[in-house]
Order: C-alpha cells, then sequence, then structure tokens
C-alpha cells in the first residue's frame, strides 16, 4: 500500500418528509405570494425530501473504511432526520427556528446538525438536498 493515503468521499442517502411555508412576516399577504407563489400557501404544502450527506477523509490502513456506514447513519438520523420526519419545519424544528423555511437554509441547518459529531479524522464535503426530483440544492460548508 502506498504511504500516502487517497481521499475518499462516501455518501450516505436518507428521505424525510416535511412541510413548511415561504412567507415573510414583514411582507403583506400579496407580496408574499407574489414572491413565493404557491409556496406561501396559508395552509403549508410538502415535500418528499432525498437527503445526501457526503463525507470526505482517507481510509483506516486497518479497516479500510473511511468511516462506520450505520455510524454515519445513526449521526443523521439522530441529529436531522428525526427533528425533521413528518414536521412542520416553520413550526416544529428547532434548529429552523427564526430562519426562512428555504432548501438553502435547512441545507446548511443540517449541516450545523452532522458536523459536531463526526470523528475526528473525518470532515464533512456535502450536503445536498433534493427538494423535488427536479430542484436541489448543494452546500458544501462556505459561509
Amino acid at each position: 500500500m502506498s504511504k500516502f493515503l487517497e481521499m475518499v468521499y462516501l455518501t450516505r442517502l436518507e428521505h424525510f418528509n416535511a412541510a413548511h411555508k415561504l412567507y415573510n412576516p414583514d411582507w403583506t399577504k400579496e407580496h408574499n405570494e407574489a414572491v413565493f407563489g404557491l409556496c406561501a400557501n396559508e395552509n403549508w404544502h410538502g415535500h418528499n425530501f432525498e437527503l445526501f450527506v457526503t463525507v470526505k477523509g482517507n481510509p483506516d490502513p486497518d479497516t479500510g473504511f473511511l468511516m462506520d456506514v450505520k455510524a454515519l447513519s445513526r449521526i443523521v438520523n439522530e441529529k436531522v432526520i428525526e427533528f425533521l420526519d413528518h414536521k412542520n419545519l416553520n413550526i416544529e424544528v428547532p434548529f429552523l427556528q427564526g430562519k426562512m423555511c428555504t432548501t438553502e437554509n435547512l441545507a446548511i441547518a443540517i449541516w450545523e446538525q452532522i458536523v459536531p459529531h463526526l470523528p475526528e479524522n473525518v470532515q464533512l464535503h456535502r450536503i445536498k438536498l433534493y427538494e423535488t426530483p427536479r430542484i436541489y440544492v448543494e452546500y458544501f460548508g462556505e459561509n
């Protein structure tokens, strides 16, 4: 084996269903509807989200693993999915309170929930979040 290890990217796919509403309380109902369209529906709307969590690092020389995939799944489920699945994102999710519940902001919030729980030798590389089969957001942790 080479003395220089190669960077490896490992992705876990999870799924959750959630409702939200895009609405700026500082705007009129008409302005919200003009900007957000059907997403401003006062009775909410829902999505079947697909969440791709990609971590990166060097495989362990003894196991060949970058990270135990069961541990990654546990982190994503305990720190993210359990808070989001079948929830109203605007009302029920503590880490989204005070934020506009866009897919962009949701991806950033998911990143923030996962990073502190990863092993020391593993970095979060990307959050890819599909809101619909044709619309998704990618976040790489840039500030």
